[in-house]
């Protein structure tokens, strides 16, 4: 198949939503945040939260939307469903109300987004337990991608489509590791801040009781 007939204006529209995503959590840093006494690296991880819960809301969200109730995905119409139906192409399990999928998504929809939600107030108000529960957003990340691939490698992926580069290096490798490479890269910033603080709070403790 060649691959002007697979990347399509779907293909094109769906990539350039994700991408106006990452560009409003971007524009949010810049509002959102106080300019002074944030670090470079604080910036970075609210755009990641600000991003990954505009993902949960608008993709994910309207895939459940589209999976519940007697809907799914192949037999439904209009904006979202033409962009699920595309990425169906890469893996079958999101056409039809799959049942581990649909789990995982609605999990995220009732634990994870609301933790998004928090984590973005504590940034804003630059309260240092916000470390804690990022590390917990990055657990529930990597746990997700884990549990949604991990059977399919088990029994051969027989609902992934390899075939091509667009469905495999896209689709399915950039736009899932993604959610592996940035959660453990926040995780050990934030574990950094934790045991940093954890270890300044021993020395002070110390010589406290020296003296």
């Amino acid at each position: 198949m060649a691959t002007s007939s697979i990347f399509t204006l779907t293909s094109a529209l769906s990539l350039t939503g994700v991408a106006a995503l990452g560009f409003a959590a971007y524009l949010s840093s810049k509002t959102l945040l106080a300019k002074k006494a944030r670090s470079w690296q604080d910036r970075y991880v609210f755009i990641w939260v600000v991003f990954d819960t505009l993902i949960h809301i608008v993709f994910e969200g309207s895939w459940v939307y589209l999976s519940t109730f007697g809907r799914q995905v192949n037999t439904s119409e209009g904006v979202f469903a033409e962009l699920w139906k595309e990425y169906a192409r890469a893996d079958s399990r999101y056409g039809v109300p799959d049942t581990l999928v649909l789990s995982l998504e609605l999990l995220t929809l009732v634990a994870v987004l609301p933790l998004c939600f928090y984590i973005l107030k504590q940034m804003v108000d630059d309260d240092p337990a916000r470390h804690y529960w990022i590390t917990v957003l990055c657990v529930a990340e990597l746990y997700g991608g884990w549990m949604l691939f991990c059977p399919e490698w088990l029994t051969g992926s027989p609902s992934l489509n390899t075939s091509n580069a667009l469905y495999f290096w896209v689709y399915l490798v950039l736009m899932n590791m993604i959610w592996v490479i940035v959660p453990l890269i926040i995780m050990a910033y934030s574990y950094r801040q934790i045991v940093g603080a954890l270890r300044a709070a021993k020395v002070v403790d110390g010589k406290s009781k020296k003296l």
